[in-house]
């Protein structure tokens, strides 16, 4: 999973948002590390449709424009779930052999 996919799906795990909102969260929550222009977030999002882990929620108007709303679906979560659980068990991994020690002839 790409990243910006995995901050997509983050970012709809609290409910529905457009387009331009999850732009905004998916900064917001990588601190600034991951940004989307237009292009790159539409066609995220068209393929995690395709995939089934975001589904279209409607249009609605904001601020005089029309939105189109996106949600996160049950195997939007799970894959979620899952990515997160396989970066924690990476992270840990290489956690434990930072803090060992050298093996000899290893260098």
């Amino acid at each position: 999973m790409t990243e910006q996919a995995l901050f997509i799906l983050a970012s709809l795990a609290h409910g529905e948002l457009h387009g331009y909102a999850i732009a905004r969260d998916v900064e917001q929550l990588s601190d600034g590390g991951v940004t989307l222009t237009a292009g790159t977030l539409y066609g995220a999002l068209n393929r995690l449709t395709d995939q089934g882990l975001v589904e279209p929620a409607g249009e609605r108007e904001v601020q005089g424009r029309r939105r189109r709303y996106y949600r996160l679906t049950a195997s939007g979560r799970t894959a979620l779930t899952a990515e997160v659980e396989r970066l924690r068990t990476t992270a840990a991994t290489l956690g434990t052999r930072l803090a060992a020690r050298p093996t000899p002839g290893l260098a």
